[in-house]
């Protein structure tokens, strides 16, 4: 059974989708992933502009503006949802890791 594209997010797939619920630009994605996780996820140019395209062409961001070669994107109701999604399946692995080691006496 093939898995569906964007089914689950990696951690540089969902920190990307969080920084564009404000509209930004690519190098302002960057320096928001790192400061959001202090360092310990990030995203270089070739994979975030890779994403981008990808999600531009799912239809989970729109690009916003385009000055020279900046150009700046925002979450689409599409990409919210994936975001959204992604929160709840990583809250219920939470709660199951929580669940079994309360059973085990940990």
């Amino acid at each position: 059974m093939a898995r569906e594209k964007f089914q689950t997010l990696t951690e540089q797939m969902f920190y990307i989708l969080l920084c564009l619920r404000r509209e930004c630009c690519g190098t302002d994605i960057m320096a928001q992933i790192q400061e959001k996780t202090q360092g310990r996820v990030s995203v270089g140019p070739g994979t975030l502009y890779n994403l981008l395209e990808s999600f531009l062409t799912a239809g989970m961001i729109a690009e916003t503006k385009v000055e020279g070669r900046k150009r700046s994107y925002l979450i689409t109701e599409a990409g919210e949802k994936a975001l959204e999604e992604e929160y709840n399946r990583l809250m219920i692995l939470t709660a199951d890791y929580r669940a079994a080691t309360e059973q085990e006496g940990r």
